[in-house]
């Protein structure tokens, strides 16, 4: 499997995740909804960074896209904790 092919499958994957996470939050969670799509956003961009710079960051965009997965996680972590306060 190429790079690419790992790498646009795996995006594809988080995409279908994260917007699965986001119908789930939206009606109860609209700030961490937002929270959630910001996130998105910045992944998105990381990704383009990379493309464009061929890869070679110094590993500081894919180690910033590790962060974001973290903080997705933290994101979701708080809707499931506030849904079982409610």
């Amino acid at each position: 499997m190429t790079r690419s092919k790992f790498l646009s499958g795996s995006v594809l994957g988080l995409v279908c995740f994260a917007s699965g996470v986001l119908v789930a939050q939206g009606a109860r969670h609209p700030n961490l909804m937002a929270a959630q799509d910001l996130i998105n956003r910045a992944y998105d961009r990381l990704t383009a960074a990379q493309q464009a710079n061929e890869w070679d960051l110094g590993g500081h965009a894919a180690r910033a896209k590790d962060l974001l997965d973290q903080a997705k996680h933290e994101i979701r972590e708080a809707a499931e904790a506030a849904n079982h306060h409610h």
